[in-house]
């Protein structure tokens, strides 16, 4: 049997930060959860989502250190490129960092990129409508 991608995790500096970050993307994550050191969710279709802080990493692997550079990534589908747009610009007026704001991709998408409080990429992306040619 193949292994299956079960979950996601991050490790987070400001926990209850990353969940309100999460939370404003639409993420269904208790509130009680922001006092916990370790939080899942079950997405639809079943992938878990957690997040740890460092000390709980560190329980289990006393040298762990943050990654450098790119680390992870999430993307969110968004209903259409407007709401790209509005989002984006939403989550940076809310003091969130916004690291490509939003452009046209090539590939036939509306993308723009913010960071989570913990430096993580947060793509925002929907589908260009066709236009006739």
């Amino acid at each position: 049997m193949a292994p299956t991608l079960d979950l996601i995790g991050l490790v987070s500096g400001d926990l209850p930060r990353s969940l309100a970050f999460y939370r404003r993307l639409g993420l269904d994550i208790p509130a009680d959860a922001d006092t916990a050191p370790h939080v899942e969710i079950t997405l639809p279709g079943g992938l878990r989502l957690a997040w740890d802080t460092a000390e709980v990493i560190r329980s289990f692997d006393p040298d762990w250190k943050p990654g450098q550079g790119g680390g992870a990534s999430l993307a969110f589908r968004c209903a259409d490129p407007a709401e790209v747009d509005r989002l984006y610009a939403e989550l940076v007026a809310e003091g969130y960092q916004g690291h490509l704001p939003p452009w046209d991709a090539e590939w036939g998408q509306r993308y723009a990129v913010v960071l989570d409080p913990d430096g993580n990429g947060v793509d925002l992306f929907a589908r260009q409508p066709k236009t006739p040619d």
